[in-house]
């Protein structure tokens, strides 16, 4: 009884706080003032493009300034500002490359723009202009399939994390429903569920209402960045909650030596209280130190201080869960313990499920460079980011021995209720029908006294025989 308190008393404070997150983000003055006022296309928009362009060109002409003094042998290019990039000095005879500006919505900062120094040292000129010319055509070359693939992504994610909130809400109810099935363990399957849940609710906002709503980055209210806290929060408390598994796991097999009742205020603190504290750190650096409209760009290494703890969880998690791996293995040769058996089904599944949680953080660093390759890893990144609570129901629910038996009980006594039932109403209707034929014929071929006799008697033997199949 004091379980379930404590479930609902973090679990509810935790669902309003995304419902919250939800209406701040709608229900902002700077983002209805945004709605009304600012163009639905903003980045193409030509105060916010023309802003860009003159920092870029400030800066560039500060640059030239600054390396004015630097003297270089042989033949070159000057150092110019086309209008959309700056170019340093180029030897003659060479081609400048660099990545193309952000300045437009359809370029792509992935890409490269190039510049020709011809052998007399002069920039190549175009013919038709007759100006001084940049190659920027293959900035936006790919811009419709680079879009295509943005909105593939999204719709990934949504999918993901819809499939995901149906199989954790359909795992909850089963714990929920299921009386039998009552224990630590299980309370810890429940907050790591719901986790799990907030998490997937605050992603679909986020995915939503922020990060595809280019007017409200623009505006850059506090209340997107709110959202990104609860975000950045919640996707710490799923990695902290498996940590929890693990930790229980460990002190109740190798630690307590199979003891049944552990103290679960230690594991609430960790799960839902530990990580406040990286977020907050990250929240506070990012507003000093890199402080971009609404902390969208993962373009920082400040996100290191909620990727390392959660990276330390996971080997921890790992290091816990090998032990226990070993503790079980030495038990069962000794002792061959059908116990130790059961145990060791409840640690393979969190050891299958670490690593499935912790390669996307292997892979995070080594992005290719290539156009074909940087999509596969992005489709990879995004089914291993937005299916995790789907994998982590599959896993820890649905193929969970003890529940597929406490299911399998059940169909098996509703089936048999089911096929009782069936049976008795099919037995009423036979003798309904027996004893409505008798009462036919013998209305035909006899006289009404008779008949009222006969017909008594029938009645009463089918009462017997109804009494007889109750």
């Amino acid at each position: 009884m004091l379980e379930k308190k404590m479930d609902w008393r973090w679990m509810v404070p935790l669902f309003l706080l995304g419902i919250i997150a939800e209406v701040a983000v709608i229900a902002s003055p700077e983002v209805n003032n945004s709605q009304q006022h600012v163009p639905q296309n903003v980045y193409s928009d030509i105060g916010s493009t023309r802003q860009k362009i003159m920092t870029a060109q400030f800066e560039c002409y500060q640059k030239i300034i600054k390396d004015n003094s630097t003297v270089r042998a042989g033949l070159m290019c000057n150092r110019t500002w086309d209008g959309w990039l700056c170019w340093d000095d180029t030897d003659a005879g060479v081609t400048a490359h660099q990545h193309c500006p952000d300045h437009f919505q359809d370029f792509d900062p992935a890409e490269t723009a190039s510049k020709v120094c011809m052998e007399n040292g002069q920039w190549f000129i175009h013919p038709e202009s007759n100006r001084t010319w940049t190659n920027f055509t293959r900035c936006n070359a790919h811009s419709k399939e680079s879009r295509m693939t943005a909105i593939n992504l999204l719709y990934l994610a949504l999918i993901g994390h819809g499939l995901s909130l149906v199989s954790l809400f359909i795992s909850l109810g089963i714990f929920f429903h299921f009386k039998s099935l009552s224990c630590q363990r299980i309370t810890l399957h429940k907050n790591l569920f719901f986790s799990f849940i907030l998490n997937s609710i605050i992603t679909i906002i986020w995915l939503t209402g922020v990060a595809s709503n280019q007017e409200l980055v623009l505006r850059n209210p506090t209340s997107c960045k709110v959202s990104l806290f609860i975000h950045l929060y919640l996707f710490g408390c799923n990695y902290f909650w498996m940590l929890c598994e693990g930790i229980y796991l460990h002190t109740l097999i190798v630690v307590a030596v199979f003891a049944q009742k552990q103290h679960l205020m230690w594991y609430y603190l960790l799960g839902w209280g530990f990580p406040l504290l990286p977020t907050t750190i990250h929240a506070v650096a990012r507003s000093y130190y890199y402080d971009d409209n609404c902390w969208i760009s993962s373009n920082t290494s400040l996100l290191y201080i909620i990727h390392g703890p959660i990276c330390a969880a996971l080997l921890v998690n790992l290091f816990f869960l090998l032990n226990i791996v070993r503790v079980l293995i030495t038990k069962l040769k000794v002792t061959h313990q059908a116990e130790s058996s059961l145990y060791m089904k409840a640690v393979r599944a969190t050891l299958i499920l670490v690593p499935l949680l912790g390669i996307q953080f292997v892979l995070l660093p080594y992005k290719p460079a290539g156009r074909v390759l940087s999509e596969i890893y992005d489709y990879i990144m995004n089914i291993l980011m937005h299916y995790q609570g789907l994998l982590v129901a599959t896993i820890f629910c649905f193929f969970n021995g003890e529940v597929q038996s406490v299911l399998r009980r059940h169909w098996n006594q509703y089936r048999m209720q089911f096929g009782s039932a069936m049976a008795h109403a099919e037995a009423l209707r036979s003798t309904s029908y027996t004893a409505s034929s008798i009462t036919e014929v013998q209305g035909c071929y006899s006289i009404d006294g008779h008949s009222e006799h006969l017909n008594g008697k029938s009645c009463l033997e089918a009462e017997k025989s109804e009494n007889s199949f109750n």
